[in-house]
């Protein structure tokens, strides 16, 4: 008898081609699966003009599906890591963390054009604070505006004219196919480190549900080497404590026999900025209690160094 799986996403396209990387990977790794996908709108969804800080920040891509698993409605939740508070709810978990995409943000212009060359008073569009003031770094004649929708509407607002640049997630264009039609420039991380847990999927469930089964299940989705770089990146922002309104970066890079935590931190008006990186030898078993030390310490040396100061005026 086939075991039966409800697996919860938004219904945005992206959020959907995302669930049905986990749905197929589920089908080919586990024969006695029955997979189907639950469709949950979110408060995030019905939101899509407004700024995220100023109505509940990330949370409102998840709450709903929480709560589906709360009255057992899924039993896996599927997020876009990066929607995920640092520190989860107790009642919950991250169950697996599958195989990450590419994490660089990409800029995205009519004609390609790189960032240094955008003349004075190029309209680029992006409502995060960290894509904001890394741009403005690399070209301060940049004229920034707000941006909300799914990755097709803010397309269109190059495409048609409204905006002349964005910066958006590579692994948003990849998933959805439309990285061989859209003219982008990668933006290289060690000058634009990307949002923690940035390209990787968190696949959620009940803390306190395991059985067999489900455990085989989560085990086939989970990508050790995904799993031990987006634990050290919410580790760090967990300890700097960090909100969804910090304009925060950290990418956490495991190498041959190395793993690398890079951050940079901006105080909320972009005037101020703070960065650091630890690099250790690469602990052999890929444990996530190592992961959790990594970025614990370098989150303790940026708050000795006054991260705290720089959170503290958002």
């Amino acid at each position: 008898m086939a075991f039966r799986l409800r697996i919860g996403s938004r219904p945005s396209r992206l959020a959907l081609a995302q669930t049905e990387i986990v749905r197929s990977r589920l089908a080919s790794m586990v024969s006695d699966l029955s997979a189907e996908v639950v469709e949950i709108r979110t408060s995030g969804d019905r939101l899509a003009s407004a700024s995220l800080a100023g109505v509940g920040g990330k949370g409102l891509f998840i709450r709903e599906l929480e709560q589906a698993l709360m009255e057992k409605r899924i039993d896996l939740a599927v997020h876009s890591m990066k929607d995920l508070p640092a520190t989860l709810e107790p009642q919950f978990r991250i169950g697996a963390v599958s195989e990450r995409e590419d994490p660089r943000d990409v800029l995205v212009t009519r004609d390609g054009s790189p960032l240094a060359s955008l003349p004075k008073g190029t309209r680029l569009g992006t409502s995060s604070l960290r894509r904001r003031f890394q741009v403005q770094r690399a070209n301060p004649g940049l004229e920034i505006s707000p941006l909300r929708g799914n990755v097709d509407t803010r397309l269109r607002r190059v495409t048609e004219g409204g905006l002349d640049a964005i910066v958006i997630a590579m692994a948003g264009l990849r998933r959805l196919g439309l990285s061989a039609g859209v003219r982008f420039t990668p933006l290289e991380e060690r000058d634009f480190i990307p949002a923690g847990g940035q390209a990787a999927l968190a696949i959620e469930t009940l803390a306190n549900i395991s059985s067999p089964l489900l455990d085989r299940t989560l085990a086939a989705l989970n990508d050790p080497r995904a799993r031990f770089e987006t634990t050290a990146e919410r580790a760090f922002l967990a300890a700097i404590g960090a909100s969804c309104a910090t304009p925060v970066g950290a990418k956490a890079t495991v190498a041959k026999d190395a793993v690398t935590l890079r951050a940079i931190l901006f105080s909320s008006d972009g005037a101020a900025e703070m960065s650091d990186e630890l690099e250790e030898p690469l602990d052999v078993d890929l444990a996530p209690s190592a992961a959790h030390s990594l970025g614990a310490r370098l989150g303790e040396r940026m708050l000795a160094r006054g991260a705290d100061r720089l959170i503290a005026n958002e």
